[in-house]
C-alpha cells in the first residue's frame, strides 16, 4: 500500500494548484497560504516515502515534478493577475518549463542518450519558485507590502531559473551533438 503514497500525494498537489491559484485570484490570502504550504510540505514528503521504502515508479517520476510545475506557474500566475508578481518573472519561468517539456519531448521523439533526472540547479530553481511564492503570500496573509523585499526575491528567483534553464539547454545541446555525431 505504501507504494502508493507518493502518488497519491503528488496527484493531491495536482489537484491543490488550482485551487491555491484561485484562492490567491479572490483574495482568500490566508487559505492560499495554508494550501500552497500544505502542496509544498506534500513534494517534500512524497520525495522522502519514495526513497525511504522504494515507492519510485515512471509515472510518479513524471507526476511529481509535473505537479511542481503546476503549482508553480499557476500560483505566480495568480499573483500576476493581482499584481505582485512582475509579468516578466512568470514568463521566465513559464518559458523554462516550456523549454524543458520541449527538450525532453525532442528527446523522446529522436530518441536520445540522456540522462533525464532533474539538475541540481533545477532543483534550486524550484526551491527558489516556492520560497518566493511564500514570501509574497505569507506578506498578503499579514496584510504587509515589502516591495523592495519581493522584487530582490523576484530577481533571486529569476536568476535561478536561468540558470537552471541553461543548464538544462546545455545538456540538451550536448546529447544532441552526440547524436549527430553518431
Amino acid at each position: 500500500m505504501i507504494r502508493h503514497v507518493p502518488n497519491l500525494l503528488s496527484a493531491l498537489r495536482l489537484l491543490a494548484a488550482p485551487l491555491a491559484a484561485w484562492l490567491i485570484y479572490s483574495g482568500h490570502d490566508t487559505a492560499a497560504l495554508l494550501v500552497f504550504t500544505a502542496a509544498g510540505a506534500s513534494d517534500g514528503l512524497d520525495g522522502f516515502v519514495a526513497r525511504r521504502w522504494g515507492a519510485t515508479s515512471n509515472f510518479g517520476a513524471w507526476l511529481d515534478p509535473a505537479a511542481d510545475k503546476f503549482l508553480m506557474l499557476l500560483c505566480l500566475a495568480a499573483l500576476w493577475t493581482i499584481g505582485v508578481t512582475p509579468p516578466w518573472l512568470l514568463a521566465l519561468v513559464a518559458s523554462r518549463d516550456l523549454i524543458i517539456a520541449a527538450g525532453w519531448a525532442m528527446i523522446k521523439f529522436l530518441g536520445l542518450q540522456m540522462a533525464t533526472s532533474p539538475l541540481f540547479l533545477g532543483k534550486l530553481s524550484t526551491m527558489a519558485q516556492v520560497l518566493y511564492i511564500f514570501a509574497a503570500l505569507l506578506l498578503l496573509a499579514s496584510d504587509l507590502d515589502a516591495p523592495r523585499l519581493m522584487l530582490a526575491a523576484a530577481w533571486i528567483c529569476a536568476g535561478f531559473t536561468l540558470l537552471s534553464a541553461i543548464a538544462y539547454a546545455g545538456l540538451l545541446l550536448r546529447a544532441a551533438g552526440r547524436h549527430a555525431a553518431q
